[in-house]
């Protein structure tokens, strides 16, 4: 990242992703569901007591039996406690409650869970981040480990650290998530990307936790 871009992210006053976070900040506290509850009556209204919880995903979720990344455990909040209907994918709420969530943890390591659960998950990652895809026949690791540091159309290639989603791209003129990041670099090898949703958007998450364990939180992040 260039030192401009690098200090238009440290600027709170001028990091354009944190337009986003009154909304958040807001949605935490709201209690427009049938159940009449928001997520401070659980979790309180003070960030302190979610300090390191967004570093902490993709995790495993006892209860559905299954990992989820921080957007799913959002969505079985709603849903159990609640009642309210799931965020869509990318949606704009969601992505305000990610950014909030993400906030609150930015400094503190990644931190993947040391659960043998997510191991089949996080093979799952690593094996597609070394499969080929697409007419242009590259693997993720292609770019992100052979290539890291030279530049592609312009723009440095990074080494895939996913530490500051939900972020803002200057591309996107807009926040995004990073399984929207994911699907952009599947699409720009000209592959076929999988379903929004799909488990292997989940797996690679899982990968790249594990490759960023211990860097710290930088969420909201800003990239070319």
């Amino acid at each position: 990242m260039s030192p401009a871009l690098q200090a238009l992210q440290r600027d709170d006053g001028q990091n354009p992703a944190l337009l986003w976070l009154a909304d958040g900040a807001a949605l935490w506290r709201t209690r427009a569901n049938p159940a009449g509850r928001s997520c401070a009556d659980c979790h309180g209204d003070n960030a302190q007591q979610i300090t390191g919880a967004a570093a902490r995903y993709p995790a495993w979720d006892a209860v559905a039996g299954l990992p989820v990344n921080l957007a799913g455990r959002i969505n079985a909040c709603r849903q159990r406690h609640q009642q309210a209907p799931p965020l869509a994918v990318e949606s704009p709420d969601g992505l305000a409650l990610a950014l909030w969530l993400g906030l609150q943890s930015r400094g503190q390591p990644v931190a993947p869970p040391d659960d043998a659960r997510l191991a089949p998950l996080r093979a799952q990652g690593a094996a597609l981040w070394q499969q080929r895809l697409g007419q242009l026949n590259l693997a993720c690791s292609h770019c992100h480990d052979q290539r890291a540091g030279l530049r592609l159309g312009g723009a440095r290639i990074p080494q895939g650290h996913a530490t500051g989603y939900p972020i803002y791209r200057l591309e996107w003129q807009a926040l995004g998530s990073l399984q929207r990041r994911l699907r952009g670099c599947v699409t720009g090898v000209r592959a076929e990307p999988w379903p929004a949703g799909a488990p292997e958007w989940l797996a690679l998450e899982a990968h790249l936790a594990v490759r960023a364990a211990g860097m710290p939180v930088e969420t909201p992040a800003v990239r070319p």
